[in-house]
C-alpha cells in the first residue's frame, strides 16, 4: 500500500511560468520575491509586514517563488509566512539580545572557520542563501550580496585544517553551501578530501526546503563521490514538507547521503506538541531523521520568535514514548557566549541509591532498576583505546573527572580568588583584570 502523496503547490501568480523554468533552480534564484509589490502579487500584506518591508537597514529579504507558493494566502498567521516575511516585531530590541549570540567570531582562528569543539569545525563558505530566515543566527554576516568569503579566505581555512590533525569532521555552512556554483562546491569538497585526517564531511543546507529543484541528478552524482558525506536540512513545520521536498530527499538518500533535520522552536510557528509530532512523523516518512530542536538564539531581530525553555521540554515530553524513538530530536540550547549545544530534557531519572535507581516513563509509570553488585570497573590502564585516546588538551570536561584524569574543573582565576593569604590577587570593582595588590593597598583580614 502506498502512502498518500504530499501536496504540491504553485501560487496562481506563477501559473503562466513554464514547467522547465519553474523546475530550474537558477530561475528560482533569479526570480526571488523581496519587495512589497512582489509579495502583494501573491497575498495581501498586513500593516506590520508592509512597515517592516519598508524599514531601512532590514536584514535581507529574498524568498523563492516555490517557497512562497507554500504559504496560505488567506492566513496572515501562516507558519511558513512568519519564517520569511518580516514584521514590525523584528525591529524591536529585547533583553539579552546579541549580535553574535554564539560567540562564533571569538572561536574563529581564521576568517570563516569556527573551531569550538575538539574534533570538528564549522566552515562558513558563503554568505548567500536561497531564502532568508527571519530568525537567522548569522544575520551579522549573512545576506549581503556584495560580501562573500574570498578564495584567499578559503585557502586560509584549508591550511588551518591541514595543520590541525585533531579535526576529523568538517561541517560546511554559511549561508548555504548548495547556493555555490557547482564547480566551486566540487572544488571545495576535493580539497577537503585531500586532507588525510578529515574523516567526515557534513553539509548544512536549507536549499532542499527552499528550492528542492536544486537537488538534481548531477548534484547527487557529484556529492556521492565524497563519502562519507552527511547532510542536515532545516524543516520547521509540516507544511514545508511537499512532494518536491520528498523527491529531493529521495534522490539524496539513494545517493547514500544520510539526512538529518534541525528545527528551531519558534513562537507562533511550531510551539505545539501536536505540530511537532506531525513534523517528525512526516520527516521520517521522507527518510529524514529528526536531529536537533534548537531553542531560538538571542540574536537581533528574533525576540518575537522566542519561547520559554519549558515549552521545549514540554514538547519533548509529548514526543518521547508517544512516537518512534528515532523520531525524537535532541532539544538543545546553543549556549549564549559560545558554550556550545547543551541538551535539555524532561527528568526521567527520579532518584538513586548505591544499588538501585528510580525511573519514570512517558506515562508517569515509575519503576526501579537494580544495579549490579559485581560489576568489574573498566580499567583504563589495560584498555588500548584509553591508552591511545585522542583529544585536545583541556577539553576533557566532565568526562575527564569521570575517568580520573582530573580532580576538579576550576573557573578562570579560581585559585586567585581563594588564595586568602597575604599578597593575594584581588579583582577590584573598577578593574577588568586580576592583579596583585601592591604595598600599602588595603588588604582585608581573612579572619
Amino acid at each position: 500500500m502506498s502512502l498518500t502523496p504530499f501536496p504540491s503547490r504553485r501560487a496562481p501568480a506563477f501559473a503562466s511560468v513554464p514547467d522547465e523554468k519553474w523546475n530550474d533552480w537558477r530561475w528560482q534564484l533569479s526570480n526571488r520575491l523581496n519587495s512589497v509589490e512582489d509579495f502583494e502579487r501573491v497575498f495581501p500584506l498586513t500593516d506590520s509586514e508592509r512597515k517592516a518591508l519598508s524599514a531601512p537597514d532590514l536584514f535581507r529579504v529574498d524568498v523563492t517563488p516555490y517557497y512562497v507558493s507554500l504559504i496560505d494566502p488567506d492566513d496572515p498567521d501562516d507558519p511558513i509566512r512568519k519564517q520569511v516575511i518580516p514584521t514590525a516585531g523584528e525591529i524591536n530590541a529585547f533583553t539579552g539580545m546579541m549580535e553574535d549570540s554564539l560567540s562564533e567570531d571569538r572561536h574563529s582562528p581564521v576568517p570563516g572557520l569556527v573551531h569550538r569543539y575538539p574534533d570538528r569545525v564549522l566552515m562558513l563558505v558563503t554568505t548567500q542563501c536561497a531564502s532568508y530566515c527571519r530568525y537567522c543566527t548569522r544575520a551579522r554576516i549573512v545576506g549581503d550580496p556584495n560580501q562573500t568569503f574570498s578564495r584567499s579566505e578559503w585557502d586560509a581555512q584549508i591550511e588551518y585544517l591541514k595543520k590541525t590533525p585533531q579535526v576529523r569532521d568538517v561541517l560546511l555552512s554559511g549561508g548555504d553551501p548548495l547556493t555555490l556554483a557547482p564547480k566551486l562546491l566540487e572544488e571545495l569538497l576535493i580539497r577537503l578530501r585531500e586532507i588525510p585526517h578529515i574523516e567526515v564531511i557534513r553539509i548544512g543546507s536549507r536549499v532542499p526546503v527552499f528550492m528542492p529543484m536544486r537537488v538534481t541528478d548531477e548534484l547527487t552524482d557529484m556529492l556521492q563521490r565524497f563519502h562519507p558525506l552527511w547532510m542536515n536540512i532545516h524543516v520547521n513545520h509540516p507544511n514545508e514538507i511537499s512532494q518536491e521536498l520528498a523527491e529531493a530527499t529521495d534522490k539524496l538518500t539513494r545517493a547514500g547521503i544520510p539526512l538529518g533535520n534541525q528545527s528551531v522552536l519558534l513562537a507562533g510557528v511550531n510551539d505545539c506538541v501536536h505540530i511537532q509530532r506531525d513534523l517528525v512523523q512526516k520527516l521520517v516518512r521522507i527518510r529524514v531523521r529528526p536531529y536537533y530542536l534548537y531553542q531560538c538564539d538571542l540574536v537581533e531581530g528574533a525576540g518575537h520568535f522566542r519561547t520559554p525553555v519549558g515549552k521545549g521540554i514540554e514538547i519533548i515530553e509529548g514526543l518521547r514514548g508517544h512516537t518512534s524513538g528515532f523520531a525524537v530530536p535532541t532539544y538543545v540550547v546553543d549556549a549564549p557566549g559560545g558554550g556550545g549545544k547543551i541538551p535539555v530534557m524532561p527528568n526521567y531519572h527520579i532518584s538513586s541509591s548505591d544499588h538501585k535507581i528510580i525511573l519514570r516513563n512517558y506515562e508517569g509509570y515509575i519503576t526501579t532498576y537494580e544495579e549490579p553488585q559485581d560489576y568489574k570497573a573498566h580499567d583504563p590502564q589495560t584498555c588500548s583505546y584509553c591508552q591511545h585516546k585522542r583529544g585536545e588538551p583541556g577539553q576533557s570536561g566532565v568526562s575527564g573527572l569521570l575517568d580520573g584524569e582530573e580532580l576538579n574543573i576550576k573557573p578562570e582565576n579560581f585559585d586567585l580568588l581563594h588564595n586568602r593569604g597575604g599578597g593575594m590577587h584581588r579583582l577590584r570593582a573598577d578593574d577588568s583584570k586580576w592583579k596583585p595588590l601592591g604595598i600599602g593597598e588595603n588588604q582585608e583580614s581573612s579572619e
